[in-house]
């Protein structure tokens, strides 16, 4: 089972815990350059400036990060941990069934092992990333600036988590969330939780990019210098229950065809019906219907229920079934999350249809973890999104 541990944390140093307001920022895969410049301009210390470097700025980019995280470290911008912490994460927010929820979990740094060495589970297969702009960014800041998203199998785990710790930063997002990073420092404590989320496997639900990452990183550091704080990784680990979870769908766009031509190929393989015009509401109706949404590009939709003796040994996941009717039209679909987005999209002409997707399970992700068996890439958008900049890992050998 994988170790994982405490570790000194890097924070903004602040004087109260609200003051982190105008330092954080959104994961940096979720959001562009327009938005980078706007955070950027927003606070010379906000994270954007050491985690998201831009291409403008050319090879430099990378070495502008390092120098700006050392100068906030020299400055007292930033402080690191006197001992090793764990970091309680609770967000609370208001779901898409507008249900009032609180989710908890807590940053530690997990360990990196081997591919297929079982311990840390991926849950879905991944797409090829060309760009080594998150291993870059590590060897030159030497730093796990965002954590990996874990699951644990450990029952119980979240009971473990339901005591406060002392309060080190809160901010409520544009969307409505709040995230509060509470440090626990009790040793007793501290011992329970590292033992309790080594006792099982931990499923990774989003980062299995930076996970790999860090086993590239953690290979590089072994080869010059030995064994070190690179054979573990910073992760937010929270317990697999469906009250610890809020699954949105990623759903699929897909290029140079006609909504039309996409239903005559997959057609023998769905039902269809009108939708009507698409909205926010659509997904609700295809929950209750048990269907997908094909959208065209003026916004209407076609329901489309599946036919289940064409899916025979097929795994019963929308994603799952649509790849397989879809066959070599894959080659031609991108990705996004939120409805909105996508009918944004459309309009937009960037594809020339769409599919809209049920959200998974917490039984497939369960019987993911149960069985090995990967979900097809793109399956699940966990949210909310953690914040970048609450806190940090530091990887010298002197920061642990």
């Amino acid at each position: 089972m994988p170790r994982f541990e405490p570790f000194r944390a890097a924070r903004y140093a602040l004087g109260a815990p609200g003051d982190i307001a105008p330092l954080v920022s959104p994961p940096y895969d979720v959001f562009d350059e327009t938005e980078r410049d706007r955070l950027a301009a927003s606070h010379p210390a906000n994270i954007v400036h050491v985690d998201y470097p831009v291409e403008r700025d050319g090879e430099s980019r990378y070495a502008n990060s390092a120098d700006v995280l050392s100068r906030w470290l020299s400055d007292g911008t930033v402080r690191v941990d006197p001992d090793p912490t764990f970091t309680l994460y609770r967000m609370r927010f208001v779901d898409d069934a507008g249900r009032n929820r609180e989710t908890v979990g807590v940053i530690g740094a997990l360990e990196v092992v081997d591919e297929g060495a079982g311990g840390v589970l991926p849950h879905e297969r991944t797409t090829p990333k060309a760009k080594t702009d998150r291993l870059d960014l590590t060897r030159a800041t030497a730093a796990n600036l965002s954590p990996v998203w874990g699951l644990s199998l450990t029952e119980g785990l979240t009971a473990l988590l339901q005591e406060r710790g002392e309060t080190v930063a809160e901010v409520t997002d544009i969307s409505g969330v709040t995230h509060t990073a509470e440090r626990v420092t009790d040793p007793g404590r501290i011992a329970a939780i590292s033992s309790a989320v080594s006792s099982n496997p931990v499923l990774i639900a989003d980062g299995h990019h930076r996970y790999a990452i860090s086993r590239t990183y953690r290979d590089e550091r072994r080869a010059s210098e030995g064994r070190g704080p690179a054979e573990l990784t910073m992760t937010y680990v929270a317990e697999l229950v469906a009250e610890q979870l809020s699954i949105a769908a990623i759903h699929r766009l897909v290029k140079d065809h006609s909504a039309a031509e996409v239903l005559a190929r997959i057609g023998n393989h769905y039902e269809a019906s009108p939708a009507g015009r698409v909205d926010q509401s659509t997904i609700a109706e295809m929950d209750r219907r048990g269907c997908l949404c094909l959208v065209d590009s003026d916004g209407n939709g076609t329901f489309l229920a599946p036919r289940e003796e064409t899916f025979a040994g097929v795994r019963d996941m929308d994603s799952a079934r649509l790849e397989h009717a879809l066959g070599d039209l894959m080659s031609d679909v991108t990705y996004q999350h939120g409805v909105g987005d996508v009918l944004a999209r459309l309009a937009a002409g960037e594809a020339g249809c769409a599919v809209l997707i049920r959200p998974v399970s917490l039984r497939e992700i369960r019987r993911t973890a149960d069985t090995g068996e990967l979900m097809p890439p793109k399956s699940t958008f966990f949210t909310p999104k953690l914040l970048t900049g609450i806190v940090w890992r530091p990887l010298e050998s002197s920061a642990g």
